[in-house]
């Protein structure tokens, strides 16, 4: 039995509104591997329109939208370049490699969260059958919760166009950054040929992400999600809170980034906590490796749910976190170093 009162462990424990429900209720269905049904087709084309991409996918999860983006850009025995601790390299379970047969490059990260464009280019390699040949460059942004500069992102979009590369994006909380920009997300993912977003994190959708982009490179990626078993029927139901999430829950990111740099302040109160502030809904707190463990026992004894271990603290804010959750966590953590 879940015992959380204030859940802060990820922005992927949202329930779906009253409103996001009567959307699913009402959603016209059909059979998508058809192609027949009109939400899902809506969605796809409202979310290729919204990036301003030639066409667009819906799949059950940002995992299995990377995979296929690598897959569509790679064939087997290629490769593609991303951070050391990138999503897409390090948390997906070594997908590209085992079911797509594409080797991964990966390039460390600098204390801001980029990679160094010379890294990046240094690591390119064709035209030497001793090498995996390099065919996409893959960046994430945000990149735990960091908005890495646009600048950057345009950066390494000349490196790929320079070496004749892919460029995709692992946009899972791309909305995020865009908010905190005051940006157009068109203009946020101009320079990539591909880009996932996912519906299921910030958004508050129970399931599923788009991959958007080039239409020869969605087209394999339809082909590929057959194959990887990510066809779905009946998906209207699931589109509509896509569409319900995009069209209502964008704006009001703004709302969870001012609640994380509110938890970071009152958290930055104890010199015990080092806490790095948030530029988005993300928050993380290192202590002493004793410490930060105890105080996270003793969070998850009164009704607070959060991730890290060994001194190290992730804290997340979204839809479901209202200011009196924030106020509440505070709360015990002031309690917490009182004693």
């Amino acid at each position: 039995m879940n015992t959380i009162r204030h859940d802060f462990r990820s922005d992927t424990v949202t329930r779906p509104s009253a409103g996001m429900r009567a959307a699913m209720a009402a959603a016209e269905v059909g059979d998508d591997v058809f192609g027949d049904d009109p939400t899902v087709n809506l969605l796809e084309q409202r979310m290729a329109g919204l990036l301003k991409k030639e066409a667009a996918i819906f799949v059950p999860s940002g995992t299995q939208s990377n995979l296929l983006a690598l897959m569509s850009h790679c064939g087997r025995g290629d490769e593609f370049i991303a951070g050391q601790n990138a999503h897409c390299y390090k948390y997906e379970g070594g997908g590209a490699a085992v079911l797509g047969s594409i080797q991964p490059q990966p390039i460390a990260h600098r204390a801001d969260g980029t990679m160094d464009p010379k890294e990046i280019e240094g690591a390119i390699k064709k035209g030497d059958s001793h090498f995996a040949t390099t065919r996409v460059i893959a960046l994430e942004n945000t990149f735990g919760g960091r908005v890495l500069p646009v600048e950057y992102m345009l950066e390494v979009a000349g490196i790929a166009r320079k070496h004749g590369l892919g460029l995709h994006l692992d946009g899972a909380r791309a909305f995020n950054a865009t908010v905190q920009l005051g940006m157009d997300i068109a203009e946020f993912v101009a320079p990539f040929d591909s880009v996932s977003i996912c519906l299921s994190k910030g958004l508050g959708a129970p399931v599923g992400s788009v991959l958007v982009g080039r239409a020869d490179l969605i087209e394999t990626a339809r082909r590929n999600r057959k194959m990887l078993g990510g066809g779905m029927r009946q998906a209207g139901i699931l589109a509509a809170a896509g569409l319900y999430a995009i069209e209502n829950n964008v704006a009001r990111l703004a709302e969870d980034h001012q609640r994380a740099k509110r938890l970071a302040e009152g958290l930055a109160q104890h010199k015990a906590l080092k806490v790095v502030m948030p530029d988005t809904n993300i928050l993380w707190i290192e202590a002493e490796a004793e410490l930060g463990d105890r105080l996270s026992l003793y969070l998850g004894e009164h009704g607070v749910g959060i991730t890290g271990r060994y001194g190290q603290q992730r804290w997340v804010t979204h839809l479901d976190v209202t200011d009196e959750d924030v106020d509440g966590a505070l709360g015990l953590v002031d309690k917490f170093f009182a004693n």
